[in-house]
């Protein structure tokens, strides 16, 4: 790799806020903004937002459920690649979907 990869990881957490619950890892080969949200809606305007800083790709928690991670995917589709880690039924959600928990 000759350019260091900007990529971001948003995760999802009752009451986070994504002004002040965030972080960034800085690696030889990857700049990695770590930023937490509350609801789905957040998390778009949030990947638009990281985008427009020049992420390239962005990770979604596994509390995203297919709905959340289709709109995170939408919003920034064809500027950044999204990709998800996955649990149908997350264990620290009460073993409910992201979708029935942060999608308003």
């Amino acid at each position: 790799m000759s350019e260091k990869v900007e990529a971001a990881f948003i995760f999802l957490a009752p009451n986070a806020n994504p002004v002040v619950h965030r972080g960034v890892i800085n690696t030889p080969i990857i700049h990695l903004t770590v930023v937490g949200v509350s609801k789905y809606s957040e998390a778009v305007d949030v990947a638009k937002k990281l985008v427009e800083t020049g992420v390239q790709a962005i990770e979604l928690c596994a509390g995203f459920g297919n709905e959340g991670a289709a709109m995170v995917s939408k919003a920034v589709s064809g500027k950044a690649c999204v990709g998800v880690v996955r649990f149908d039924h997350h264990p620290s959600l009460g073993n409910k979907s992201g979708d029935e928990i942060f999608n308003s």
